[in-house]
C-alpha cells in the first residue's frame, strides 16, 4: 500500500512533472495531456455515479478503476523496457476492452434502433454520461496524437474508443431504455 505523507511536494513548481519511470517532462507534454484528460474523465464518471444505482453503479465503479489503470499505463513511457522494470508496469489489456464490448452488447439489446441523433440530456444520469462520453473522446484524441509521437499501448486507445461508445449506449439506458432520449430536430429553430 502506498502511503502519501505529503500533500504538496513542490516538485512541479517549475512546470515539470515526473512520469511513471521517474523521467521529468513538461506538464504540457502530449503524454501528460493524455493521462491528465483520462483523470478528468474519471472525475466525470464520479459525477455520473451520484445518479446511478445497482448494476449501472457497479459498472461505473469498474470503469473508474480501469481509468486509473489507464492513467498508470499512459504515464509509463518506454513500453519496450517493461521487462527490465523493477516492478511490472501496469498496462491495459484486451480483456478490459472485451468487458466493455460485452456490456455494450447487453445494454444495446434492450434498445430500439435510433432514427435520429440524440442530444445530450434527458435524465440527470444520461446528461452526466454524455459528459463522460465527450471527455473520454477528448482523452482518446489526445492518446491517438501521443501515439503519433511515441509508442503507447494499443489497448489503451481501444479502451477509450469503446468507453465512449459505452457511455452513449448507457445514456440511452438511463433515459428509460431510450424512450426518454432527447432527439435532434434538424433546423427546428430556423
Amino acid at each position: 500500500m502506498v502511503v502519501l505523507s505529503k500533500i504538496y511536494t513542490k516538485t512541479g513548481d517549475a512546470g515539470e512533472t515526473a512520469l511513471g519511470n521517474g523521467a521529468r517532462v513538461a506538464k504540457h507534454s502530449a503524454r501528460v495531456n493524455a493521462y491528465g484528460t483520462v483523470d478528468e474523465a474519471n472525475a466525470t464518471f464520479g459525477l455520473a455515479r451520484l445518479h446511478a444505482e445497482g448494476e449501472m453503479d457497479a459498472q461505473l465503479a469498474a470503469i473508474q478503476n480501469d481509468l486509473f489503470d489507464l492513467g498508470a499505463d499512459l504515464c509509463r513511457p518506454d513500453m519496450e523496457k517493461d521487462a527490465e522494470a523493477e516492478y511490472p508496469p501496469l498496462r491495459m489489456s484486451d480483456g478490459q476492452v472485451a468487458r466493455l464490448e460485452r456490456e455494450i452488447d447487453a445494454m444495446n439489446a434492450a434498445l430500439e434502433p435510433l432514427r435520429s441523433f440524440v442530444l445530450p440530456g434527458g435524465s440527470a444520469l444520461a446528461a452526466h454520461l454524455h459528459l463522460c462520453r465527450t471527455v473520454t473522446r477528448r482523452a482518446e484524441r489526445l492518446s491517438v496524437e501521443l501515439a503519433t509521437m511515441e509508442l503507447i499501448n494499443p489497448a489503451a486507445v481501444k479502451y477509450l474508443n469503446r468507453l465512449s461508445d459505452w457511455c452513449f449506449v448507457a445514456s440511452r439506458i438511463a433515459n428509460d431504455d431510450g424512450r426518454a432520449d432527447v432527439l435532434w430536430v434538424p433546423g427546428a429553430n430556423r
